[in-house]
């Protein structure tokens, strides 16, 4: 599986927001939207803000892949599923260190319903990367 650089990992996590695309089922992208991205360790993680009813989240479930960009990196991405409970503790630190000034939109995040849709941002490997 292919990994992120060192500048992709700092530019990512230190980006406010991120753009996510989930690919549909017929390969093109879902319209982008602004979500909140964090770094813990060399991995990315997102979540979704309306649990498992996000739109965004139910067509990334569907294909598990799709695109992202910010902070002047775009990249196509695998979404993977991230349920241990240890890993998705870090997460919810991660949250509320680097959004912690939003309060009120924090704490839905660190939900057991929103926990549920941790997904780990991988980038996707091409064809010309092998």
């Amino acid at each position: 599986m292919s990994k992120w650089t060192n500048d992709e990992l700092d530019k990512i996590g230190n980006a406010e927001e991120l753009e996510i695309a989930p690919r549909q089922s017929d390969g093109t992208l879902r319209k982008s939207l602004p979500i909140w991205v964090v770094r813990v360790g060399d991995n990315l993680y997102v979540r979704s803000y309306r649990g498992r009813a996000g739109a965004w989240f139910r067509a990334a479930q569907a294909t598990h892949e799709g695109r992202i960009s910010t902070g002047g990196v775009e990249k196509d991405v695998v979404f993977v599923e991230e349920t241990d409970p240890a890993v998705n503790d870090r997460i919810d630190a991660a949250y509320r260190t680097k959004y912690g000034r939003y309060p009120q939109y924090v704490a839905p995040m660190v939900t057991p319903e929103v926990r549920a849709t941790t997904l780990k941002l991988i980038p996707h490997m091409n064809v010309e990367e092998n």
